[in-house]
């Protein structure tokens, strides 16, 4: 049965991956403008740095052969919904991952919901209890869930519990997170998905 969100089509009515760009860029010059202003950032302050990475993935990153091959024989149409907020560090790592392997097959239809505009949906998805983002929930078009991913790889997850356990502050942890991401480059990701599409074919 599918649920009331998507009966009402509300994933289907999401930004393209292009609209949540152009939603960045649009985020980055507001936190620009607020600087020059001497105006408080908030999360904006995260805006221009997640618009340099979401775009350098972007252009360096090529989907394997192995995952393009898996995704091309996606039985279609597919619509993945990713809920996500621009101001998110580890959106702006794994989204323009998710985008890439999505374009695989012109099956797949991409949809950005933003977190915060959608409690209700993002409720329905928690991690631990809590609203972490990103969220990736792939669907078949009468809105069975096939699978879900996020909102880290695994082993960056694990980094991230261990050094919140041994009590470091914020900004340690997400340098050392962005690190492994940066070492990484897309791949813990890719394997992730690769293996959800995988045992979501043999169901």
């Amino acid at each position: 049965m599918s649920d009331t969100f998507f009966i009402e089509k509300r994933p289907h009515s999401g930004l393209t991956y292009e609209e949540y760009i152009g939603l960045m860029e649009d985020e980055a010059r507001a936190a620009e403008q607020a600087e020059t202003n001497g105006k408080p950032l908030g999360r904006l302050q995260y805006m221009k740095l997640n618009l340099q990475r979401t775009k350098r993935i972007g252009k360096v990153y090529t989907p394997s052969d192995s995952i393009r091959t898996i995704v091309e024989a996606t039985p279609g149409p597919r619509l993945w919904m990713v809920l996500t907020e621009p101001w998110c560090g580890d959106s702006a790592q794994c989204l323009p991952y998710i985008a890439k392997i999505a374009r695989c097959c012109g099956n797949i239809d991409l949809r950005v919901l933003r977190r915060d505009e959608n409690i209700d949906i993002m409720d329905q998805y928690l991690t631990n209890g809590t609203r972490s983002v990103p969220l990736l929930v792939a669907f078949e078009m009468d809105g069975t869930e096939l699978f879900r991913w996020g909102p880290r790889p695994q082993p960056a997850a694990e980094l991230f519990r261990k050094y919140k356990d041994a009590g470091h502050e914020k900004e340690r942890i997400l340098k050392e997170l962005h690190r492994w991401y940066a070492k990484d480059r897309g791949c813990t990701l890719e394997e992730e998905v690769k293996s959800l599409l995988i045992g979501n074919s043999r169901s």
